[in-house]
């Protein structure tokens, strides 16, 4: 399941690399659609990033030991 992550991540950075780079090229502040893009294309890349690094996080770290033995809420 985390390698689904993982690969929506980058998946979801690329396109929104793609779509900065496509809104850069147009008419940023003169036309609307470049302005949505270059919003998109930031969301999308942040998003990308975030869910990346969080699923290489969970995949490298253990959890702490005073929670591991824990079974239920107090």
């Amino acid at each position: 399941m985390n390698i689904f992550f993982l690969i929506l991540g980058g998946l979801s950075a690329l396109l929104g690399l793609f779509t900065l780079i496509a809104a850069l090229r147009g008419r940023v502040g003169e036309s609307r659609k470049s302005t949505a893009q270059l919003i998109a294309g930031m969301m999308l890349l942040a998003f990308g990033l975030v869910l990346g690094g969080f699923a290489v996080a969970y995949a490298t770290t253990k959890p702490y030991p005073e929670f591991a033995n824990q079974t239920g809420a107090a």
